[in-house]
């Protein structure tokens, strides 16, 4: 009945914001903006690179793993993981520090699109509010295809193209398995590691998404 009244409310008050992605592809995006800003208080000039492209135009094997690593309900929820959220937390107080995060794919379009990085209990809100909306007013495709074209991947590149042709110097429709894999894996902390140079966390993150991935080709 909750969650009827406020897909109601929704319904009634249409955010035009989140209507226009239908049709609109935003060439910037909030976090693309503070990362320019983070690098202008270092006077620095951060230069943002991204190449839209369609869904069609961006290798199953990519969208494949994106989702095991990222949100492997992502079919099935309306925007929010529970069982996520919950397994989040547990493993939060056990490590008594952050280091797994509940975000679904949708929830991380709305940070991404409209918010920043910092982190409060009055963003949490607006996000949820965002994440409503996004998942009553957009296809799943869509979220996924608008998720792929602005996920950051490295300083200043943003989107599966872009990402494709800096680390693998081939189109987002061309990647093998082994490519694909190797960029989700970096997702959680794209600026601190490379899906191009080994490292144990990225060793660590392939072993378990492959085994997912090949798991699900059977």
């Amino acid at each position: 009945m909750a969650s009827g009244a406020i897909l109601l409310i929704l319904y009634v008050f249409k955010p035009v914001h989140i209507i226009v992605l239908n049709f609109y592809n935003p060439k910037i995006t909030s976090l693309m903006k503070y990362r320019i800003k983070e690098e202008k208080k270092r006077e620095r000039v951060l230069k943002i690179k991204q190449e839209w492209v369609p869904l069609s135009r961006i290798s199953s094997n990519l969208v494949k793993a994106v989702i095991i690593s990222e949100d492997s309900k992502f079919w099935e929820h309306n925007g929010f993981d529970i069982e996520g959220i919950k397994y989040a937390i547990k493993v939060n107080l056990k490590e008594r520090r952050f280091v797994r995060g509940g975000s679904t794919i949708s929830q991380q379009v709305a940070k991404n699109l409209f918010l920043n990085p910092k982190k409060s209990i009055f963003r949490k809100i607006y996000e949820a509010v965002l994440t409503l909306e996004i998942e009553a007013f957009l296809s799943k495709k869509r979220i996924l295809e608008i998720y792929l074209n602005i996920v950051e991947w490295g300083d200043g590149i943003f989107g599966a193209e872009e990402a494709s042709l800096h680390y693998f110097k081939k189109h987002a429709d061309s990647l093998t398995d082994e490519e694909a894999l190797r960029l989700a894996a970096v997702l959680p902390n794209p600026r601190r590691y490379s899906p191009v140079k080994n490292s144990y966390f990225l060793e660590r993150r392939l072993q378990k998404l492959r085994k997912e991935f090949y798991r699900n080709m059977q």
